[in-house]
């Protein structure tokens, strides 16, 4: 029970230490968040850095901080009710931003230039203007479809049902393979042809479904339950409790299948079938236990040996194992489900979290000549706008509220 109250403490205070901070950053563009910051030299990135800089926007980026800042302000509405005014105020500026960016084509898109043109930067940072195929959806769609319609939903705002058409259709697009994975090359036909089955757009559209449930939009959440099955039937290894990222090869990313647990588990009513829920627990820790090595998870695994595949280990991976975790705990009381919660809790905030400022490290390693934080940036040169990390620990903060007596912040 000690845990539970001094994990919601921890978690709560972080989430608004980390709120604060971003802010009090000035804005891009007029309204977009700004948290273009090295995580190892605390430098704001300048012109000089090319695409970390202030010339570029993320879509992906400002989608993720709105669906965070509007979730954020209903739970410190009770807790911290100054900042949870400060959150609405630039969730409708952000959201007036990304509905004016998103309208005249229906799509948001992964990196904007400094003229919010649409632009396309490869491997070796060569900048294209992005094609924009009518009929093709990305990740940067259902991450701004997201924000949109929480925003909405939370202001009453009358394009809540343009956006929840959008999100539909962001949904629609990976059962008719027009949703392209990879942003970093031209959006096309070509590329979608090329393009392997991986589960990855399945588990972040899972991420809807326990927002579209809060805020009653049950129409919008017969897709959740054929996501969870997809993946389930197509990705699951029985043998290793793992997703294999594509059916029949060996990769692992262990991350999105904690992910994945959570988003199920935020979605799933209690009276769900229990063979799913212990099939989740294993997956949940079946990925922490082979991925957890030195300072974090790593970010590949194989499947056929459990060795890991990858040095790098991003710090987002353990605060979605905190979710899980508690999430998971909160429906089975298991010792397992006990142990992996703690175990990604005292990594997350003892090697990952700097505290001063309130942000974590982006990513560590671990070699021969020892572990620590590394420039190797996992997605997006932006630091995290309260995604991963905030509604992670957030989601564990409503099932530490569940399992033992809340306490608040102070403040």
């Amino acid at each position: 029970m000690e845990f539970f109250k001094e994990a919601r403490r921890t978690y709560a205070a972080a989430n608004a230490g980390t709120l604060y901070w971003m802010l009090q950053r000035p804005v891009l563009g007029g309204g977009f968040l700004n948290i273009k910051q090295n995580s190892l030299t605390l430098k704001d990135y300048g012109a000089e850095d090319g695409i970390r800089g202030p010339g570029y926007t993320y879509g992906w980026i400002q989608g993720r901080g709105l669906e965070a800042l509007v979730t954020h302000a209903e739970f410190f509405e009770t807790e911290l009710p100054p900042l949870a005014e400060k959150l609405d105020a630039a969730g409708r500026r952000l959201y007036d931003l990304l509905a004016a960016l998103q309208k005249p084509d229906g799509h948001a898109y992964f990196c904007y230039d400094r003229d919010m043109v649409p632009t396309c930067a490869d491997a070796a940072d060569v900048i294209r203007p992005q094609e924009k195929p009518a009929l093709i959806f990305t990740y940067s769609d259902a991450f701004v479809a997201k924000g949109l319609v929480a925003a909405a939903s939370r202001y009453g705002l009358s394009g809540l049902a343009g956006h929840l058409a959008y999100l539909d259709r962001v949904i629609a697009s990976i059962e008719s393979n027009r949703f392209q994975m990879d942003e970093r090359r031209l959006l096309s036909l070509d590329s979608l042809a090329v393009q392997a089955d991986d589960f990855g757009p399945r588990m972040i559209l899972l991420g809807a479904a326990g927002m579209l449930k809060r805020f009653g939009h049950t129409a919008h959440l017969a897709y959740a339950d054929r996501f969870i099955a997809h993946v389930i039937d197509r990705h699951y290894d029985a043998a290793a409790g793992l997703l294999r990222n594509v059916p029949g090869e060996d990769l692992c990313n262990v991350g999105h299948g904690i992910e994945f647990v959570g988003f199920a588990l935020d979605y799933l009513d209690d009276n769900v079938d229990p063979a799913l829920i212990r099939t989740l627990e294993r997956i949940l820790v079946a990925s922490f236990d082979k991925g957890f090595v030195g300072p974090g998870i790593a970010l590949t695994v194989s499947v056929t040996t459990g060795e890991a595949e990858s040095p790098y280990c991003p710090w987002w991976s353990l605060p979605e194992t905190i979710r899980s975790a508690a999430l998971v705990h909160r429906r089975t009381g298991s010792a397992e489900s006990l142990r992996v919660w703690k175990t990604a809790h005292a990594a997350f905030f003892e090697r990952y979290w700097r505290g001063t400022p309130p942000i974590a490290y982006q990513t560590m390693t671990t070699t021969r000549e020892g572990d620590g934080p590394v420039d190797f940036v996992p997605a997006t040169p932006d630091l995290d706008p309260g995604y991963h990390t905030g509604l992670s620990l957030l989601a564990a903060v409503r099932a530490a509220d569940q399992l033992g007596p809340t306490t608040r912040i102070p403040g």
